[in-house]
């Protein structure tokens, strides 16, 4: 009787744990979907015209702003417009590159028209994001500078460290890297909306999209 007691108490929270796991798992489902529907309503409302990654390659990578154009990643998830394709040249591959950013980030579930965090504020427009990034064989890794980032003063403490959100990173593969030598040259620049998978650490446990609206320049 006692050997049977205990195999039913094993038993029911073996039962438990599933119970649990299974309502984790729904929740975490349901926040998926609040954010597929906010990224959707931003979409519709700003009328944007999405196209597809083989359109994108078709058209030599580039999203017509006049046309409000989009390519949508299906591997990520992110949604990117290349406003200005920059001057100087990619990254190459093997080498490492220190990055200048200047960018505006708003967060699609809770306030898509108010900006949350940003170093085109007065406040912060002493602080100019400084990354250092490489060219892996096409796959692009970085990270922030811990003493010249608003990114990371926001999100640094969340448990990303200095890492730059995934989503950042993308538009890299499309863009040149380089500082403006004459009137006409422009810096690149670029919209993403970035999912909490591919986005800041904050973005990641919250479950939440953002906008971003980002310059790229080298540094020196």
């Amino acid at each position: 009787m006692g050997k049977l007691r205990a195999i039913l108490i094993l038993w029911l929270a073996a039962f438990s744990v599933v119970i649990v796991s299974c309502s984790d798992e729904e929740t975490y489902a349901k926040q998926l979907d609040r954010e597929k529907a906010a990224v959707n309503q931003f979409v519709s409302r700003h009328g944007i015209n999405v196209i597809t990654e083989s359109q994108f390659y078709a058209q030599d990578t580039v999203t017509d702003t006049a046309r409000n154009e989009y390519v949508y990643f299906n591997n990520t998830g992110v949604y990117m417009q290349i406003v200005n394709k920059g001057c100087g040249e990619k990254i190459k591959r093997g080498e490492t590159l220190r990055i200048l950013c200047r960018y505006d980030e708003y967060n699609l579930l809770s306030n898509p028209d108010t900006v949350q965090s940003s170093n085109n504020l007065l406040y912060y427009q002493a602080i100019v994001d400084k990354m250092t990034v490489t060219n892996t064989s096409g796959t692009y890794s970085g990270y922030f500078d811990a003493t010249s980032s608003v990114m990371y003063s926001m999100y640094g403490s969340t448990g990303s460290g200095t890492a730059v959100p995934s989503g950042w990173l993308i538009p890299l593969a499309y863009i040149k890297i380089g500082r403006p030598s004459s009137p006409t040259d422009q810096l690149a620049k670029v919209r993403l909306i970035v999912p909490s998978a591919q986005g800041q650490a904050n973005a990641t446990t919250a479950v939440y999209p953002c906008f971003y609206e980002i310059t790229y320049e080298r540094g020196r």
